[in-house]
């Protein structure tokens, strides 16, 4: 009797393939929708906190408002507008556009780049407004 398993393929490891920026954004895509959990836990936080009184708002106010919340509260900002845009690029491609290889590729490139410039766009808003 032959052995069937010895003449199967091996599925490739992660070092055979190279990584290209579809590939990283997909990855960087679920990241940060995990990262989103985080952050709707923070705005809970924050509501709850509204909701208990104003000694306890007070407290969790000053907590985003020091630098390690504030580096919490950007990060969240990020992933926010990141997977929005990956979003809206999956919304794209479910209309039935998009999926020539260099333009995949370039939006990959630049999704990055423009949640991180709407981010800071977000922030510097922001403290414009205050």
């Amino acid at each position: 009797m032959t052995n069937v398993t010895r003449s199967r393929p091996l599925s490739p490891h992660l070092q055979v393939y190279k990584p290209i920026p579809t590939m990283v954004m997909s990855i960087v895509h679920r990241i940060t929708g995990g990262a989103l959990y985080f952050g709707t836990v923070l705005v809970a936080w924050w509501l709850i906190a509204a909701a208990t009184g104003e000694a306890y708002f007070d407290w969790v106010s000053w907590f985003f408002g020091t630098w390690i919340g504030r580096l919490i509260l950007f990060g969240y900002t990020w992933a926010l507008l990141h997977h929005m845009l990956g979003g809206l690029r999956h919304f794209m491609w479910d209309m039935g556009r998009g999926y020539e290889k260099h333009f995949n590729t370039k939006l990959a490139i630049v999704t990055p780049v423009v949640s991180v410039a709407l981010t800071v766009l977000v922030w510097v808003v922001g403290y414009l407004a205050r």
